[in-house]
């Protein structure tokens, strides 16, 4: 079961990467009501949990990042510049919407916490 698993997520992980990447792009630029519950600073526990599956996915998409620390380091550093570039859209393309850097800097958390998940859990992932 875990291998069918493996395989089914192997095979469409450049479609999952595609879809978070524009996934936040969308969440990022609408429009959405406050919502009921009201957790003080929960939208930078989102940030962090969207660039942490961001980066993950974009991780996974390249093979060699497995290997290769430079290329690791170059995947998270487009996964914070893509952050940084949609904060400028929310800034100047919505009224309703405004850049923060508390955002940014919960972007580049859930980019840390990416790093660290690929680096110490890949290698027995893989081994399945």
């Amino acid at each position: 079961m875990q291998k069918l698993i493996k395989t089914l997520f192997k095979d469409n992980i450049i479609y999952i990467a595609i879809s978070i990447t524009l996934g936040i792009a969308l969440l990022s630029l609408i429009q959405l009501d406050g919502g009921s519950v009201n957790i003080k600073h929960i939208d930078k526990l989102k940030h962090a949990f969207a660039y942490c599956m961001l980066t993950l996915s974009w991780l996974l998409v390249i093979k060699k990042a497995a290997t290769n620390v430079r290329l690791r380091f170059v995947i998270a550093l487009g996964c914070l510049f893509y952050g940084m570039v949609i904060e400028v859209l929310q800034e100047t393309l919505t009224t309703y919407r405004t850049a923060s850097l508390l955002d940014m800097l919960a972007n580049f958390v859930g980019i840390g916490m990416a790093l660290l998940l690929f680096k110490f859990v890949y290698k027995k992932i893989n081994a399945i």
